[in-house]
């Protein structure tokens, strides 16, 4: 299956985009789901259906379903009482009934990123449309997988799992408790979904379809968005721009916003693949609406590109020369971040770990094993390319004969 990813600035018009897109790619005969991720059925409001948790057919050949953090949470609490039920009544503890339950902070990305992962997984779609949060907290929902992941090798290596059998004995020779089997179980768990969920970021035919109005906040809006897409490795296919007011209007008062969207179309068109899409006047309602919108459809999956080392996502390493050696090797990882700023970025080694910094964004990438024997040699932003230069450690690489 196919997943397509729709952000943007918040009020751009992202949910009419992801329904609209869902809605031509089912009418192209393309098995379409559509995933609906906000509080209210805004979704359903556009689609002219109501959508909820469970999935519901909105026109033939499209299905849309919303999630719904709350049932989430009290189901999965529910489990875990009952999981521990025996542990809760030898403390005597009180046990909380479903219905006063209230979901805590970060139980709706969880959620949607379980809805993403098993959405995707489904074989009864080719097409699998998500209507993402805002872009600062879309980008922010698409890092956690990875930093959760890094959190849970740095707390509980997974090496270490290979010493649980020795752990009783070797607790009662250190005189300290160490950590249950359930523990490592529960982390492994943890780790292999969360893997799943970047395994769907990461696959090839996965892109970003940005959302904005035409506009010198929607053209600030779409480079931020972008310089984050780039760092985390994500694609963006191409740039929806929405509202747009016809050219031959004759109110004066719309002549400024029709010459400032003009110029942001221009400057938008010499980077992405832009869709104009007119206003119509009204925000819409049904399907006929969103036709109307003649908004494009998933289009053919980007075609793969191989890299020959891969740190970051689509991020490639080239050699100055030949084989690199202690001498005169230099090795230069070129890292895409269209659109960034010198004054914006900051970069630090430590250990076997870079920590980029591209405005508002951060990132720790592990270096790719044959940067690790080496020094960093500097860095410089060039043509939307973060290009960091390496050069073999003496001591670690082996010297020529």
């Amino acid at each position: 299956m196919r997943t397509l990813l729709i952000t943007g600035p918040g009020g751009s018009g992202r949910t009419t985009v992801a329904a609209g897109t869902a809605l031509a790619a089912a009418r192209a005969g393309t098995r379409t789901l559509v995933l609906g991720t906000d509080r209210t059925d805004t979704l359903g409001a556009v689609l002219g259906v109501p959508v909820g948790a469970a999935p519901v057919e909105a026109a033939p050949g499209l299905t849309a379903r919303r999630v719904e953090a709350d049932a989430d949470f009290r189901a999965d609490l529910t489990a875990l009482q009952d999981r521990a039920g025996a542990a809760l009544d030898l403390l005597g503890a009180s046990r909380l009934e479903p219905d006063e339950l209230t979901p805590l902070p970060g139980a709706e990305e969880l959620a949607l990123l379980r809805a993403l992962r098993d959405a995707a997984l489904s074989e009864e779609y080719d097409l699998l449309v998500v209507d993402l949060p805002p872009a600062e907290r879309a980008l922010a929902l698409l890092a956690l997988p990875g930093e959760l992941r890094r959190y849970l090798r740095r707390l509980l290596p997974p090496e270490r799992q290979a010493a649980r059998a020795l752990r009783p004995v070797l607790g009662r020779l250190a005189g300290v408790p160490l950590p249950a089997d359930r523990l490592y179980e529960t982390a492994a768990r943890w780790d292999l979904q969360l893997a799943a969920v970047e395994a769907v970021l990461a696959d090839r035919s996965t892109t970003v379809r940005l959302v904005a109005e035409p506009s010198p906040a929607g053209a600030d809006a779409v480079r931020t968005a972008a310089l984050g897409l780039a760092l985390r490795g994500l694609r963006a296919d191409r740039l929806v721009a929405t509202r747009v007011l016809p050219e031959d209007v004759e109110d004066s008062w719309l002549a400024g916003p029709v010459a400032q969207q003009r110029k942001t179309l221009a400057e938008w068109r010499e980077t992405y693949t832009v869709d104009a899409v007119a206003h119509l006047g009204r925000d819409p309602r049904g399907t006929d609406d969103l036709g109307a919108l003649a908004l494009p459809g998933a289009g053919p999956a980007p075609a793969a590109v191989d890299w020959p080392v891969t740190g970051l996502p689509h991020s490639r390493l080239r050699s100055s020369g030949a084989t690199p050696t202690a001498a005169d090797g230099v090795l230069v990882w070129h890292i895409p971040l269209p659109g960034a700023r010198r004054e914006e970025l900051d970069l630090i080694r430590r250990g076997d770990e870079i920590v980029v910094t591209a405005g508002p964004f951060r990132r720790i990438v592990a270096l790719p094993s044959a940067l690790r024997r080496c020094t960093v040699d500097g860095a410089a932003l060039r043509e939307g390319e973060l290009r960091i230069r390496f050069r073999p450690d003496p001591a670690l690489w082996p010297q020529d004969r």
